[in-house]
């Protein structure tokens, strides 16, 4: 009824109550686009501020969210219904179709992230949304609903189907890129690992991961699948086609306010009233900023080709299609069909429909040649029109570059060679496609000190509690052994669940917080130190614990450290209130054993008797927290003579050695975190699992260092990673010594050698 375009004399519909909710319905439509419009303003500032000039998609990419946000915002473009007579109205309608054409240019990069399946249903999804779209123009255009600008939108018509074609296609390459670019990164990884020198420790140790940490992330930033999407050329092709189509836009906008003459609009108003307004401002704007990843994109495709430019053979080459382009639909012609349906048909059956699949196989073959094909010319003409433009630029920064190396070659020359050297270096592990080679020279130049930035930001939130506690570890981390002699303490049950890095160092703090008369001050820096090296721990523990299932007995220690470190408390016990009732160590150290005991047989006896019967790892949370403050209590108990001759500060003291030499130990493992987080996250995490390898190096820069001074035992990676590894090699005569602190051993007395009992 509204769709009649000028023939309504007013332009609006007859039943008034139909029409009042309209306006929301255009404020929800602004909301929907207004939501896209920030989703890629923030792909569009992050990718500014880390220089990364083929923006990634972070926060606004092909997914069911987006799919419905898009669908909402293209709600004025599939009205069929609505008269809209004025010119808000029609401009709006029009740069409703001009939208969905920049998001779709702009998510491109996106599909690197995407497995198979994600793949194969959003295009589907899409490609049903944008094929909804064309048709109800095109029924629009045909009742007249659509009266104006008629050409504008049969051009986004062919943008947006063009656009589908060329996502759909380049879906194809991404299971073909990420296999080949992870086999390269795999061989270029043992390689980086052959030539890492061994045996450095301090200083040494991180000059020598940061080079490796440069080469890792080399690695992982070219073969980054929304790089690789974002720097394809129908990624180029397809920003070139949003700019058309913001410029189309444009034009249709200058054309209407501005020469009003050439369009003419019918009077009235439409149903949804002062909202159009407001579609079309927030629509027009997300077109404009939509555009700029697109088009900066096919600037950098530009540029990284231009090297080419006078070089016959080399054009030559541009207008290969290199093989992974086919190289999944080749082998999907080769493989058999397998479904139960096909395999009950006949003979003739079977072979019409085997010709049928390699027919149709055999034109998207073609048509994907012809894509790529037509990419590579849109990129050539590109790159013929902009080569003079970038000829003179290049001029200008290689001579600004020769006065800067002039003026600085007198102070500079070994740096600019070590420079050169590194740059050479990193060159190796640039990981590219067929056809990408100049892609090597482009990123040495732009990206060889890319990490830097990230180790020097870790360097200045260095956990300085930790720091302090690490410094007072004893030199052969004897404290590992020491906190729990469970071949001496009575057992509670038959099995036993072994140790953790984090469960000993929370249990340990827990008893230390209840010591009576110990100064604030020592207990917050204690609290807080154990609070920063926990992080590490658990960042040590998640990346190596694959052999032992230690899940159970982690949780249980955050589990545990969350109360003790927010409230004071261990499994509800008011740690505060034992250290102001008990006078003296041992008291606190037998009333915490008791307490511990009685918590474990309660949750024997009660419900949790079955949980006993099976693998001490699958125990709850609270019976390994139990079971671990009864048996360090113990240990300590056990050396009761000595202690009932020792201060709390004393015995707080050696705790504290305790602790520190536990986490120390496990930190030694830092460097085989930071490897593995390099090699074992997914191809689509890698970069930035490469990039906070980066960070933990520059925050754990004097901590390796500390660990140079000590004594290591001689265990292979995964013992090291394992506690009660190290408290095997650790074992000595004397199970039981303090081992005082640097600082208390300075502070002792000639005469005062009570407190060095035990030590070798």
């Amino acid at each position: 009824m509204g769709g009649h375009g000028c023939s309504a004399v007013d332009g609006h519909l007859n039943d008034d109550n139909f029409s009042k909710p309209m306006p929301w319905i255009g404020i929800y439509i602004a909301a929907a686009s207004a939501a896209c419009l920030v989703a890629m303003a923030a792909d569009l500032i992050q990718g500014f501020r880390f220089r990364k000039f083929w923006f990634p998609c972070n926060y606004f990419s092909i997914n069911a969210t987006s799919l419905t946000l898009i669908a909402v915002a293209a709600k004025l473009s599939v009205d069929l219904n609505t008269s809209m007579p004025n010119r808000r109205d029609q401009l709006a309608k029009l740069t409703s179709a001009a939208f969905i054409c920049t998001v779709m240019g702009n998510s491109m990069p996106s599909l690197g992230t995407m497995g198979n399946e994600d793949l194969f249903m959003n295009i589907m999804a899409l490609g049903i949304l944008v094929i909804t779209i064309i048709v109800n123009i095109c029924i629009q255009l045909g009742t007249g609903a659509i009266f104006v600008f008629w050409k504008e939108h049969a051009l986004f018509m062919f943008i947006m189907l063009v656009l589908l074609i060329v996502m759909s296609f380049s879906a194809l390459i991404v299971p073909t890129t990420k296999r080949y670019l992870e086999y390269k990164y795999d061989k270029k990884y043992e390689l980086a690992l052959k030539e890492a020198p061994s045996d450095i420790n301090g200083k040494k140790l991180v000059c020598k991961l940061r080079k490796d940490l440069d080469k890792y992330w080399m690695m992982a930033y070219t073969c980054s699948p929304q790089f690789v999407m974002g720097r394809s050329v129908t990624c180029t092709a397809s920003g070139a086609l949003c700019l058309v189509s913001a410029a189309v836009l444009g034009e249709a906008i200058i054309r209407s306010y501005f020469m009003a003459w050439s369009v003419k609009f019918c009077t009235g108003d439409s149903d949804y009233k002062w909202s159009t307004s407001l579609v079309l401002v927030i629509q027009t704007i997300a077109v404009g900023v939509g555009t700029i990843a697109p088009a900066c994109r096919w600037l950098f495709a530009i540029r990284f080709r231009c090297p080419y430019r006078g070089n016959k053979k080399e054009w030559r080459k541009e207008f290969r299609v290199e093989k992974y382009w086919i190289q999944r639909l080749e082998e999907m012609k080769d493989s058999p069909l397998t479904s139960s349906i096909f395999k009950h048909r006949n003979r003739y059956c079977r072979r019409v429909i085997h010709d049928s699949k390699n027919l149709v196989l055999d034109m998207c073959i073609s048509m994907q040649i012809g894509i790529v094909f037509t990419s590579k010319l849109i990129r050539f003409l590109s790159i013929f029109t902009a080569s003079k433009v970038l000829f003179f630029s290049e001029l200008g920064w290689e001579l600004k570059r020769k006065l800067r190396f002039c003026v600085a070659v007198s102070s500079n020359d070994s740096e600019e060679d070590s420079l050169q050297d590194t740059k050479k270096d990193l060159s190796r592990f640039v990981l590219h496609l067929e056809g990408e080679e100049a892609l090597v020279k482009l990123i040495i130049k732009r990206n060889c000190d890319a990490t830097d930035h990230w180790f020097q930001l870790g360097r200045k939130r260095q956990p300085k509690y930790l720091m302090n506690l690490l410094e007072k570890s004893s030199q052969e981390l004897r404290g590992v052994a020491e906190f729990d002699l469970s071949d001496q303490v009575p057992c509670l049950h038959d099995e036993e669940p072994p140790n953790c890095w984090a469960l000993p160092v929370v249990t340990l703090t827990s008893i230390a917080l209840a010591l009576p008369e110990i100064d604030s001050s020592a207990i917050r820096q204690l609290r807080n130190g154990v609070s920063e090296g926990l992080v590490y721990v658990k960042h040590m523990e998640k990346l190596l614990d694959v052999k032992a299932d230690l899940s159970n007995i982690k949780k249980a220690a955050e589990a545990v450290w969350t109360e003790v470190d927010l409230y004071h408390k261990w499994l509800e016990v008011d740690l505060k209130k034992i250290s102001l009732s008990k006078e003296t160590p041992n008291e606190v150290l037998e009333e915490l054993a008791q307490i511990a005991k009685n918590k474990f047989l309660v949750l024997k006896n009660a419900h949790l008797a079955e949980c006993l019967k099976v693998n001490p790892l699958k125990w709850p949370i609270k019976l390994l927290a139990a079971h671990s403050m009864y048996r360090i209590s113990q240990s300590l108990i056990l050396n009761s003579e000595r202690i009932n001759h020792q201060t709390s500060e004393k015995l707080f003291e050696a705790i504290t050695v305790m602790i520190s030499d536990i986490l120390c130990a496990c930190m030694t493992n830092l460097q085989q975190v930071i490897s593995v987080k390099c090699l074992n996250s997914a191809i689509e995490e890698r970069e930035e699992s490469v990039r906070h390898a980066v960070f933990i190096l520059g925050k754990s820069e004097e901590i390796l260092k500390i660990h140079g001074h000590k004594t290591i035992p001689n265990l292979d990676s995964y013992q090291m990673a394992c506690i009660d590894e190290w408290r095997s090699s650790h074992k000595t005569k004397n199970p039981w010594a303090f081992t005082p602190s640097s600082s208390e051993i300075d502070t002792l007395s000639p005469g005062s050698t009570d407190l060095c009992i035990g030590i070798d």
